[in-house]
């Protein structure tokens, strides 16, 4: 590898998706891990493959229909873990790659494991021989790396390299790290360890963002010897998230002259894009005054300002916006647009969807186009979500109908169609009405009567997806149906009423889906870096 190539490795699918709601079906992390194939990441941790079946299949999925990226699987040093993620990487061949760690700081050997200095080093290095034995390309990570001592720290770094390890992260897994402190650290082991010095091994870092320093900490390890970053698109990740990929990658492209050279392999072009899917598949609204890929990103509204841009862009923007995505739309499809013309669109905005899910979108893209005059990309993204969220539906919305006013009672009559099961021969359908402190309320109050389920609305979040008055509404929003995990659901229309129905019904069939089949609410082992 080139000492000036930073490798992106992406942990979007397996640390973004564990904060609170932003859980994804299979179908929803396949068409992430397409796009960050396309954005050009070089690692894509696909999950956890111990921790549940749902994991465990998504990675192998990942590794089997993804090519290009190196896939990975988390582990303990635990040879169950192990096994799985070896398993679970296998159809990636050669570039499967198995993620191990384990706790090394002061605090987690004493409160946590109660391990001394000598049986962490025993079990890292028989973690690393292990997974080796598996796979060839072996990464470990020594979690809370950033608040173990810089000798031990050192210590273990070697004793994993000697073992096989190709690649050694370095977490700030609760995000304590300042910058002059973590690229001492860094520049400490990389000095220390001279096949970090040689290249044969390389130093990763994975930086959380609890004091809002993810990504300076991840660019002082950069300066540092650090030749990996671990990354989410949006930031997305555990508490405050994680070291922002779009806000990395940039830094090191516009500052070129100050990173001496540095470059990555990302395809800047497909950052907006990228957003705007992980977005879209984890519920995560990206705020407007985000850095490279928020709305006001490159918008300005001062006079001094504009007039600059006119002159000259470069007086008030030092990115050009086409860089990384902004302003590619093409012409909007219309209501006369016919099926091959919108499938034509969709493939070019990335998705891959089979006859019969083109033939559904197309069939709401034809109740859309009767609504509004265009249909914009952000349109049919926002149907291409509906059809991948959609969960085997036990209540179907066939009518909602809302009255509401400043000076009337809020009341929304809802009826919902019941598939025929069991010893039913017809389909059920019923039919109520409900009040609330509002139109939206109201209708999510009659579906709880009709549905026999009481959900508690946790967020909700409505959004324009395009231009114009007639926009869509998308509504995503998260709901506790008392079992204490959040149930994402999500739905789309030029009605937001409609479409916060919609949504809540989506969320209650997920519900009732999840509990007939009776598996266990997914856990976060303990120690993930």
């Amino acid at each position: 590898m080139k000492k000036n190539r930073i490798i992106i490795f992406d942990t979007t699918l397996r640390d973004g998706e564990q904060c609170p709601g932003a859980s994804m079906t299979l179908r929803e992390k396949l068409e992430v891990a397409r796009q960050l194939a396309r954005l050009k990441v070089d690692v894509i941790e696909g999950g956890f493959p111990v921790i549940s079946e749902g994991d465990f299949t998504a990675v192998s999925t990942i590794a089997k229909e993804i090519k290009g990226p190196t896939i990975a699987g988390l582990a303990r040093c635990v040879p169950r873990d192990i096994e799985a993620a070896g398993k679970a990487v296998a159809p990636a061949g050669k570039k499967g790659r198995i993620h191990v760690f384990l706790a090394t700081s002061k605090l987690h050997r004493e409160f946590k494991r109660g391990t001394a200095h000598s049986q962490i080093l025993k079990l890292a290095v028989e973690g690393v021989k292990r997974a080796r034995n598996l796979v060839a390309d072996v990464e470990f990570s020594p979690e809370d790396g950033s608040r173990t001592e810089p000798d031990f720290l050192a210590e273990v770094c070697q004793a994993v390299v000697d073992a096989g390890a190709t690649t050694v992260n370095i977490p700030d897994t609760v995000g304590w790290a300042v910058p002059g402190q973590f690229g001492e650290l860094i520049g400490h082991l990389h000095d220390s360890v001279p096949e970090f010095r040689s290249g044969k091994a390389i130093i990763s870092v994975h930086c959380h963002n609890d004091l809002g320093m993810a990504v300076a900490n991840s660019l002082a390890a950069v300066e540092n010897g650090a030749r990996q970053i671990e990354c989410t698109v949006n930031g997305i990740g555990e508490r405050a998230g994680n070291a922002a990929l779009e806000e990395l990658v940039m830094a090191l492209k516009t500052r070129e002259d100050y990173y001496e050279g540095l470059k990555c392999g990302i395809k800047t072009g497909e950052i907006v894009k990228s957003s705007r899917l992980v977005s879209r598949m984890s519920s995560f609204v990206v705020q407007r005054n985000k850095a490279i890929v928020g709305e006001n990103a490159f918008a300005h509204s001062s006079g001094i300002h504009q007039d600059g841009i006119i002159k000259k862009r470069e007086t008030y923007e030092i990115m050009d916006p086409e860089d990384v995505g902004w302003g590619q739309t093409e012409l909007p499809l219309t209501k006369h647009s016919g099926r091959a013309a919108m499938a034509m669109r969709l493939k070019h905005l990335g998705f891959k969807l089979t006859d019969d899910e083109i033939t559904n979108v197309f069939s709401r893209f034809k109740e859309i186009g009767d609504k509004k005059k265009f249909v914009y990309d952000d349109d049919l993204g926002a149907l291409v979500d509906g059809q991948m969220t959609k969960v085997p539906e036990t209540w179907v919305m066939e009518y909602v109908n809302v009255t509401s006013g400043n000076q009337t009672v809020p009341t929304a009559t809802v009826r919902l169609r019941k598939a025929a099961t069991g010893r039913a021969k017809k389909d059920t359908v019923l039919e109520d009405a409900g009040v609330g402190d509002g139109p939206v309320d109201a209708a999510l109050k009659a579906i709880d009567r009709l549905t026999e389920t009481r959900g508690r609305l946790k967020d909700y979040a409505l959004r324009g997806v395009s231009q114009g008055k007639d926009a869509l509404g998308e509504v995503s929003l998260k709901v506790d149906f008392g079992d204490g995990e959040l149930v994402t659901g999500k739905g789309a229309s030029t009605d937001v009423i409609e479409a916060s129905a919609k949504a809540y019904l989506n969320a209650v069939n997920r519900h009732l889906n999840s509990r007939s089949r009776k598996k266990p609410a997914r856990k976060k082992a303990k120690g993930q870096p």
